[in-house]
């Protein structure tokens, strides 16, 4: 009777671990990591690859990969075959993308104004030169219509100015216009104002504005590749080499929010009236590179680790409560980009006059 027992127990137990095996093997292709593979604007490589973001898509069964490109390569020369999701830094970009591949859904998970990067004394002469006026809020704006009116003159011609007698133009730093995005967001606002507070659409008015918004890339001389040149430049060395530096808000803010004390007592940031908008939109390429752009845009968690990086994400609320006093809530003088065939024949004609 005992040894029916044991044999009998040891049948139960062998099906058991047999039940067990086959469990966790039909249970194993759920429990896999998937790679999403996808190529995005360099302003977003910290933040895909800060661990707490990666921690955050694990929990999804999720890992990103990443390379990056400049928009316009995103949307015109980059092999889009080997990725899921292409993420470009602007909605033009972005737009262009989603018609060559045909693609009906987009995400936009999170945006940033254009702004400048400066200092005190700067917003003080600025000021005194009806250039820097109040915002609709608390904060202080450049007058693009005021500031284009002095890009002629050099700093030391300014009347009064003693904190800044630079011979040189009253010029913002940008990138080369021939390769970053924030460059063709600087395009977008000066060709807005030049061309009587009107979004450019015209061939005619390309041409009309092409001079006066050219040369303002032309006279800056050499110009670096990517935001985060510049941006590193005016932290590090300062109001004499340059005095205005065009910047995404996200990445001043994320150094605010940081508090690691490279935002100094002197610098200021000044958004641009009119602004323009960075619009990040995540266009799928595959379901899973549609399940990325899904999570980015409603995953409270990565909404947060989004906003620690300055980004303005889709809840205001969020981004509030993460950038606090850093930021105002909303920016009222915002103006929508050319269409990217447009901004593509402007910067082309710039490319040729270098």
């Amino acid at each position: 009777m005992k040894r029916r027992l044991s044999i009998g127990l040891a049948v139960v137990l062998l099906l058991a671990v047999v039940a067990v095996v086959v469990w966790g093997r039909e249970d194993e292709p759920d429990s896999e990591i998937t790679v999403v593979r996808g190529v995005i604007g360099s302003e977003k490589q910290a933040f895909f690859t800060d661990p707490r973001v990666v921690e955050a898509f694990a929990k999804h069964k999720i890992k990103v990969e990443v390379d990056t490109a400049g928009s316009r390569q995103i949307a015109t020369t980059v092999d889009l075959g080997k990725y899921e999701f292409a993420f470009p830094s602007s909605s033009p970009a972005a737009q262009k993308i989603q018609r060559d591949r045909k693609v009906t859904t987009v995400h936009t998970p999170f945006q940033s104004p254009m702004a400048v990067a400066t200092f005190e004394p700067i917003v003080k002469l600025l000021e005194a030169n009806g250039a820097v006026r109040k915002g609709a809020g608390d904060y202080q704006v450049l007058d693009i219509a005021e500031y284009l009116e002095l890009a002629d003159r050099r700093w030391d011609q300014l009347p009064g100015n003693t904190a800044y007698p630079a011979r040189k133009n009253v010029l913002i730093t940008t990138t080369d216009p021939r390769e970053s995005n924030s460059a063709a967001m600087y395009l977008s606002i000066v060709s807005f104002v030049a061309n009587g507070n009107a979004v450019v659409s015209s061939a005619e008015q390309e041409a009309k504005v092409l001079p006066r918004i050219a040369k303002l890339f032309l006279d800056q001389g050499y110009t670096q590749n990517s935001t985060e040149g510049p941006f590193e430049d005016y932290l590090s060395a300062g109001m004499g080499k340059s005095p205005m530096v065009l910047v995404y808000e996200s990445q001043y803010v994320d150094r605010l929010i940081r508090a690691d004390g490279s935002i100094r007592p002197d610098m200021r940031m000044l958004y641009t009236a009119p602004t323009v908008y960075s619009k990040h939109t995540l266009v799928p390429l595959s379901p899973n590179g549609d399940r990325v752009g899904r999570l980015l845009a409603t995953d409270p968690e990565l909404g947060r680790l989004a906003a620690t990086f300055g980004f303005r994400t889709t809840s205001p609320k969020l981004f509030a409560e993460v950038a606090g006093d850093k930021a105002p809530a909303d920016l009222v003088d915002a103006v929508e980009p050319p269409s990217f065939e447009t901004l593509e024949r402007l910067l082309d004609e710039v490319k040729k006059q270098y």
